[in-house]
């Protein structure tokens, strides 16, 4: 007898929807979602790989294949030429998507 492969959903938590932030929205990263099938997300500082894909799969529903994770630095910057200020840093997760499966970020 074989027995049939099931994969068992586990429930978005309270600490999945605190680990990932939100999407990183820009050019390079709405590119990535529609060529190459990768979502970038803010996450938490504490977040390591293995939590944040399994908070995606969760929260999603979808099956993350990868996850890379990049600390962005924080910047300086001036406001006019007078005012010094900075951008802050953060920590960001690029997760792609298993082959055939979507996500719709911008639900209505």
């Amino acid at each position: 007898m074989a027995k049939k492969a099931t994969q068992a959903k586990s429930k978005a938590t309270i600490h999945d929807f605190d680990l990932i932030i939100e999407p990183v929205i820009t050019e390079k990263s709405m590119a990535l979602i529609q060529e190459q099938n990768k979502v970038t997300l803010r996450v938490k500082g504490n977040a390591n790989k293995a939590e944040v894909k399994k908070a995606f799969e969760a929260i999603f529903g979808v099956k993350a294949i990868n996850v890379n994770i990049v600390n962005v630095h924080s910047k300086e910057t001036t406001r006019g030429s007078r005012y010094k200020g900075s951008i802050s840093g953060y920590k960001k997760a690029v997760v792609t998507i298993a082959e055939g499966e979507a996500i719709d970020l911008f639900k209505e």
